[in-house]
């Protein structure tokens, strides 16, 4: 690629990427993806942790943004703002990757607008130990900041959401195919409204989820879960992987889920029975 095509690329790109802050939050701010022209803007769940956030574009202008859409297990998330004609990014067709393949991520990281970096394709699957859901996996260098930021190939396509950094230093990338099937969905699918994080119990694979997050009002609120419980498994069947238990919320039975935790006392195994409300929209 000469020079200056790679410029308009890297320009292209930094035009369609914002920046993403939520008021009175502690997390700091993101970035996120101008999707459409007419103002979906798509970024990481974990950025956006409230019904509404503030977004600037790349000429300053900024804007309320509301929330229309999130899926903490994918860990992405969908904002609207009350603009059209944007320079919106072109989605890519993340299933056509190929280890080797020069791609760009661009974000703002700890303060710098629109900062690019360059490197290649890792690799595009599963990531071990954080579930069974695929990854764009790619040597490229991120920071706080980056997370929900465009991951591009060389002609300039969205082929992935920034998402976080995995041991080693790979940056992990949610698929492009994924933010399509994640838009087309639309309606949110029941959560717990709760962050976990997974810690192995034993050599025969089982694991638990620790509670690190609860959010207010959420089911798990209501169901009385804290933060430290050690989720054990649903419905009787112990966790093997985060994934069991996404498994499990999607294939609640009416709505109710049986979880199986451990409190205080990690040798004692107590239940809960979590309901969710028809339609409500995942809190966490």
């Amino acid at each position: 690629m000469a020079g200056r095509d790679f410029g308009e690329v890297a320009e292209r790109l930094r035009r369609s990427t914002v920046q993403i802050s939520m008021e009175r939050s502690r997390y700091g701010s993101g970035s996120g993806i101008i999707w459409t022209a007419d103002g979906v803007i798509i970024t990481n769940a974990h950025v956006v942790r409230a019904d509404r956030a503030r977004v600037e574009l790349w000429d300053g202008r900024e804007f309320d943004a509301e929330l229309t859409a999130r899926d903490a297990r994918r860990d992405l998330a969908a904002l609207r703002i009350p603009e059209r004609d944007l320079p919106a990014a072109t989605a890519g067709d993340s299933s056509a990757l190929r280890p080797g393949e020069l791609v760009l991520a661009v974000g703002n990281p700890l303060g710098f607008i629109g900062a690019l970096t360059t490197g290649v394709v890792h690799a595009l699957g599963p990531m071990r130990g954080i579930g069974r859901q695929p990854w764009v996996q790619a040597a490229v260098r991120l920071a706080p900041g980056n997370s929900g930021g465009p991951l591009a190939n060389a002609r300039g396509q969205a082929i992935g959401v920034n998402t976080m950094i995995a041991a080693g230093g790979l940056a992990l990338a949610v698929p492009s195919n994924a933010v399509a099937d994640f838009l087309r969905r639309g309606a949110n699918r029941p959560m717990l409204g709760i962050t976990v994080c997974p810690v192995p119990l034993d050599d025969r694979g089982s694991i638990a989820l620790v509670v690190l997050e609860v959010a207010p009002h959420a089911p798990a609120a209501t169901a009385s879960i804290l933060i430290g419980d050690l989720l054990r498994g649903a419905n009787g069947k112990l966790f093997r992987s985060v994934d069991d238990l996404a498994d499990a919320i999607d294939t609640a039975a009416g709505g109710i889920l049986t979880l199986q935790f451990a409190r205080g006392d990690h040798r004692r195994m107590r239940e809960v029975v979590v309901r969710f409300e028809a339609g409500s929209v995942e809190a966490a």
